[in-house]
């Protein structure tokens, strides 16, 4: 049993801890507003860029490991430029692995950690968790990168079978990249 005066001293601090949850919630709270749960990053960090890609992903035709008869497009990888709002280049978006390049000499790769539907014709939106983090510059210690307000990118229509397995079709998408650092 806890004694009633530890209770009072308990009760009066209940507030603040709310406090000061709310106000980091509030960090990141109108970067996220309308995202998806799913690909919200956790609280505790900081969004330090946003950035605009314009690309293609590659993709290949190739056979499924089960069944051995099925045929599928599979993303081979994406090409894209990195602008910032004015419009300018300020680096490269490559892979696998998922690879950000800074044009200060920083660089960001990452793992998926989620992704949530954005439409049949668009790639998800996604949530990558860094796994390593270098140069000196603006991806220096970056903790997550989300992909939001994708447009295209999904793999071709054209059929995908033994007859062209092996072909590979670059399709042309869009995003913006989020970069995010542990407070």
């Amino acid at each position: 049993m806890i004694p009633k005066k530890w209770l009072n001293i308990v009760v009066a601090c209940v507030p603040g801890v709310l406090l000061t949850q709310n106000t980091a919630l509030a960090q990141t709270d109108a970067a996220q507003k309308d995202l998806p749960a799913l690909i919200q990053v956790a609280t505790g960090n900081s969004l330090v860029l946003e950035t605009k890609a314009s690309g293609t992903i590659e993709y290949q035709c190739s056979k499924e490991k089960a069944p051995l008869t099925t045929y599928k497009w599979t993303m081979a990888g994406p090409k894209a430029e990195l602008m910032d709002k004015e419009g300018d280049k300020v680096g490269d978006y490559t892979g696998p692995p998922a690879r950000w390049a800074h044009e200060d000499g920083s660089f960001v790769t990452g793992s998926q950690v989620a992704v949530s539907p954005n439409g049949n014709k668009n790639i998800p939106l996604q949530l990558v968790k860094a796994d390593v983090s270098g140069g000196l510059g603006a991806l220096t210690a970056i903790s997550y990168v989300q992909r939001v307000n994708t447009k295209g990118g999904v793999a071709p229509s054209k059929k995908c079978s033994a007859e062209n397995e092996g072909d590979k079709a670059e399709v042309k998408y869009s995003a913006e990249y989020r970069f995010w650092k542990t407070n």
